[in-house]
């Protein structure tokens, strides 16, 4: 369907009172004052929404385990950890001043890592924060200094880790801040009631110079059981300033808890249903965990032996596949196209087979309602972040707007991440940003395309062609020989051998040698090989493995491109144009050769006789060709190499 014209959408000046930060940050999603806000009226907070069934899955394998998070059966969070990481955010280390950046206020600092740390002058002394002007990087920091820093955001791309001094270790109902006498309550504890009865636990039993932060799932905990967990991290952060006085940098002096106590710390709370591992080990060691953690939760936890790996049975290994791709398809038939650049992600709304059957206006409005549901979904599960900018389908109506972004704002609240909702560009473009803290699935799961070079685009068969043309040429006046056999990629060699042949027969006129091509599907698009240079004679009995008369039982793998009545065998990449075959696909047919070329032969039917004889007397049952066959779900075709009329080649 075709995109509406752009309308801007109606968006309030920025000193507008800006009732949807109010309602975010209700919901525990920022947003700033000065955002442009749909929203004008002062509607009463979200109602919750309905309790779904919440699921945490645990795989293990060799050297790498894997954490899916489940709602109503729906993937909507995906954590990977390997053995050999190191750089885990929330790891901490005693580093060295490496350098100072006067000019960009931020140094680098010596983990002992790959790459080196890098600190902001913001993060470089938590005290100076509340100041209007912090001090230059350079009355902070010297170089060769020892510093202990903690890892905020994991190294990503060519960038290392960030790191602060600001120290956070987290425990399952507290944050304890050592270098900070703050005392927060998580925003997603909405009851004020509640807010003011942890905040009062949480400042009476602070320690002297160090803060606290009140974790969500603290809610209707007792004072016992926050001291209890405050009593833990207090010990951890005597180790760790013990081990910082002993040790010689850069070193290690705390990881990160591993993804299975993680899950426990972070994830397993009431809202949990089931909580089910693959592993044995792993199985009885979270019961440990969760028996000093949260010991009323621990008999959620299963263990699963089945035949049928668990994020197999579960669609997550499905799931994933999707998660990687660009187009998202909606229930109603619109779709999501995200796109993740350096710089930030872009996502598309389309309306897609959407076309409705009711007003045109109503069918936007119910596909950008659907896609706020999934965008929300997609930045959790592809863990995007930094600017984030959506681009939904035009809507007229000012009361559809707010009806769309009250619903994205909703489906946000599930969000762990920090977001903050920026509200809306001149040009009607939905802004937001979501903490960085690691790789997006894409970059977690894929790897740049050696071809395209994360482009996205490669260079054309036809140039290809042109290229390669060149090559063999070369090689050509560089040997002297009278003939020559190459393989390429089928699209390749299709525009090689040109229609009728006339490409190929230029080449020849031009170098005076005679050229046999043959496809492969095992050739990368760029690449070409030379599979046997000599006289024509030698050329040829490798280049035509058939011959005219021959008998031969092969595979119909496909019908013929411009000519459905035939279809299509093939004999280690050489076509073989079938007659009569286009409806016979993935059988085995009983054949004569009736005409054989440079580029590909014809072929005929014959009837099979009693005990297996015809006419000639037997037949040959070709195994290179049976061998040699392609898959019927292969979508590769090699129709396109056979010359359309022509003169035969």
């Amino acid at each position: 369907m075709t995109r509406r014209k752009r309308r801007r959408w109606g968006i309030l000046p920025a000193e507008s009172k800006d009732s949807l930060g109010a309602a975010n940050r209700d919901a525990g999603v920022e947003s700033p004052g000065a955002a442009a806000s749909l929203i004008q009226d002062d509607s009463a907070p979200l109602a919750p929404e309905p309790k779904v069934f919440k699921e945490l899955l645990v795989n293990y394998e060799p050297h790498e385990s894997r954490l899916a998070i489940l709602e109503a059966g729906q993937l909507v969070e995906f954590y990977i950890e390997h053995d050999d990481e190191d750089q885990s955010a929330g790891n901490i280390y005693k580093g060295k001043v490496e350098n100072v950046l006067p000019g960009m206020r931020a140094a680098f600092v010596n983990l002992g890592l790959e790459k080196n740390g890098f600190l902001y002058v913001d993060d470089a002394h938590a005290e100076e924060r509340d100041h209007k002007k912090s001090r230059p990087i350079q009355d902070v920091l010297k170089v060769g200094q020892d510093i202990v820093v903690q890892i905020v955001k994991e190294s990503i791309g060519s960038k290392g880790a960030r790191v602060t001094t600001n120290i956070s270790l987290p425990g399952r109902y507290l944050v304890l801040t050592p270098y900070s006498e703050t005392v927060g309550v998580s925003r997603r504890i909405e009851s004020e009631r509640e807010r003011e009865r942890l905040r009062s636990i949480a400042e009476k039993i602070r320690p002297k110079g160090m803060g606290l932060i009140v974790r969500t799932v603290a809610e209707s905990a007792s004072q016992k059981a926050l001291i209890r967990d405050l009593t833990y991290l207090r010990r951890m952060w005597t180790r760790i300033k013990h081990k910082a006085r002993v040790v010689r940098s850069p070193a290690l002096l705390h990881r990160e808890a591993s993804l299975i106590a993680r899950t426990i710390r972070d994830h397993l709370d009431e809202s949990v249903d089931r909580f089910v591992i693959d592993d044995e080990q792993a199985y009885y060691r979270a019961k440990e965990i969760a028996e000093t953690i949260s010991p009323t939760l621990k008999g959620r936890i299963e263990l699963d032996n089945g035949v049928v790996p668990l994020f197999e049975l579960r669609g997550v290994e499905a799931e994933l596949d999707r998660a990687v791709k660009r187009r998202v398809w909606l229930k109603c038939g619109g779709y999501l196209v995200i796109d993740e650049t350096e710089a930030l992600t872009v996502i598309d709304v389309n309306t897609g087979k959407n076309v409705g059957s009711i007003d045109l206006s109503d069918t936007v409005l119910a596909t950008n309602k659907e896609a706020a549901i999934e965008i929300a979904r997609q930045l959790r599960l592809r863990d995007i972040s930094g600017i984030v900018i959506v681009d939904f389908i035009d809507m007229e109506n000012e009361a559809d707007q707010t009806d769309v972004l009250k619903t994205f704002q909703r489906a946000l609240r599930h969000d762990r991440t920090r977001v903050t909702v920026l509200g809306l560009t001149r040009l009607g473009l939905l802004e937001m940003t979501r903490k960085k803290v690691r790789e997006s699935l894409l970059n977690q799961l894929t790897r740049v395309c050696p071809q395209c070079e994360g482009r996205g685009h490669v260079l054309s068969e036809e140039v290809i062609a042109r290229r390669l043309r060149q090559r063999i040429i070369e090689r050509l006046k560089e040997s002297g020989v009278e003939a020559l056999l190459l393989e390429a990629n089928p699209a390749v060699a299709s525009h090689l051998i040109g229609p009728g042949g006339t490409n190929l027969k230029e080449l020849e006129r031009n170098t005076g040698r005679a050229v046999y091509v043959r496809g492969n599907d095992e050739c990368a698009m760029e690449d070409i090989h030379f599979i046997k240079v000599g006289t024509r004679e030698e050329v040829e009995r490798l280049g035509i493995p058939v011959h005219e008369g021959q008998v031969l039982d092969v595979v119909v793998q496909e019908r013929h491109a411009s000519n459905a009545k035939d279809g299509i065998a093939r004999l280690e990449g050489y076509v073989l144009d079938i007659e009569d075959a286009g409806d016979r696909i993935g059988e085995v047919v009983h054949v004569e050769v009736i005409r054989a070329l440079r580029t590909f032969s014809t072929a005929r039917i014959i009837p099979d006789k009693e005990n297996g004889s015809d006419q000639h007397g037997g037949h040959e049952v070709n195994q290179d060709v049976k061998r040699d066959t392609v898959p019927l779900t292969d979508e590769k075709s090699y129709s396109h190499m056979l010359p359309p009329a022509g003169p035969d080649v």
